[in-house]
């Protein structure tokens, strides 16, 4: 009798726990607001991270894939001056960093690339590449002048 019920609670739920998966698979990856993720705390930004970082590991290739896309297109969609706003805010919040804390970002930023495929290599440098080509001439001066100052 024990077994009967088994077979009828598992025949029950068996098609719940099927849906529930295939849906939280289906579920695109969300790309957040860069404007509302500037205005968070640094400790709900680690928060944030670690959840999108996991989700990120849990996706397959394609859904990394379309997360990318859809962040660099977000990220392309802003203005000149939205951009550089973020970007100042990004460099004061770096620099605000404990020494440790920015050579464990470096570092892990370091594995995340040596951790990829070549074609995931060539990938990324096509995509900052069409980023380059999309600045604005006072964003590529700028930057120009930033990185020969190294």
């Amino acid at each position: 009798m024990r077994r009967v019920r088994w077979l009828i609670c598992w025949a029950a739920l068996w098609p719940l726990s099927l849906l529930s998966l295939l849906s939280a698979q289906a579920a695109p990856l969300e790309v957040p607001d860069p404007a509302a993720w500037a205005a968070l705390s640094p400790q709900e930004q680690a928060t944030r991270r670690a959840e999108l970082k996991q989700r990120l590991q849990e996706a397959t290739p394609q859904e990394r894939a379309a997360f990318r896309n859809r962040l660099r297109e977000r990220l392309e969609g802003m203005t000149p001056e939205q951009r550089q706003a973020l970007a100042g805010r990004t460099r004061e919040r770096w620099q605000r960093l404990a020494p440790d804390e920015k050579q464990r970002l470096i570092n892990e930023r370091r594995e995340r690339v040596k951790a990829m495929s070549p074609e995931e290599r060539r990938q990324l440098i096509e995509q900052r590449r069409d980023i380059l080509g999309k600045l604005s001439p006072a964003e590529r001066a700028a930057l120009r002048e930033k990185l020969s100052a190294r």
